[in-house]
């Protein structure tokens, strides 16, 4: 039986829009761990914890979350890998869900803007000068958006927007629309019905 325990911690949360890119209006991108970094748990992850667990499960198959409830899923990850600074993600929100909408609106204004993640831990090992946990390897289930990351400064960096070459097509089909409705014969001035002065 597995056994998930959620830590307090005292919040010191500052958000700030994500930086809009040209991802895509639908994906994001950010950290959702970060290396060497302690958690409001005690934990700190080490660097290639991450890698064995991302070899045998591949992004699609790691689930996107609200709020660590399975019965929220956001989305798919698209990429998952480790980097220098930690575990490193991109993902693409399903936009058709009404709750995702919301969720990509908070994100963009800087409302919502956490990562955190879903594991099982498979080797640690406890320090005994600083009392925490090193995390050494561990088997990634999901990973979520949430309002308090356990982690501070894990979270959203970048969410898309529309690119320039999707403004500069909507742009031309509305010129050519726009064009269509004045050359149309029904959008012509039409001429007065009636006969002619009797002569």
């Amino acid at each position: 039986m597995t056994t998930i325990t959620y830590a307090r911690r005292r919040l010191a949360h500052a958000s700030a829009p994500a930086r809009l890119t040209n991802l895509g209006r639908d994906e994001f991108e950010g950290y959702a761990s970060l290396f060497g970094k302690p958690d409001g748990a005690g934990d700190v992850v080490a660097p290639g914890a991450f890698a064995a667990s991302l070899r045998r499960r591949p992004p699609g198959q790691v689930r996107m979350l609200y709020q660590h409830s399975a019965h929220e899923p956001l989305g798919v990850w698209e990429t998952i890998r480790e980097d220098p600074r930690g575990l490193y993600v991109r993902g693409r929100l399903t936009l058709d869900v009404p709750r995702v909408r919301d969720v990509r609106a908070l994100i963009a204004d800087g409302a919502l803007d956490g990562l955190s993640i879903g594991f099982r831990t498979v080797r640690a090992r406890r320090d005994a000068k600083t009392g925490y946990r090193a995390l050494l390897e561990v088997e990634l289930w999901e990973i979520s958006v949430v309002t308090f990351p356990l982690l501070t400064g894990s979270g959203v960096t970048a969410i898309g927007e529309k690119s320039d070459l999707t403004d500069s097509i909507e742009k031309a089909t509305l010129s050519l629309k726009h064009n269509i409705n004045l050359s149309s014969p029904a959008s012509a001035p039409k001429e007065r019905e009636g006969r002619g002065p009797r002569r």
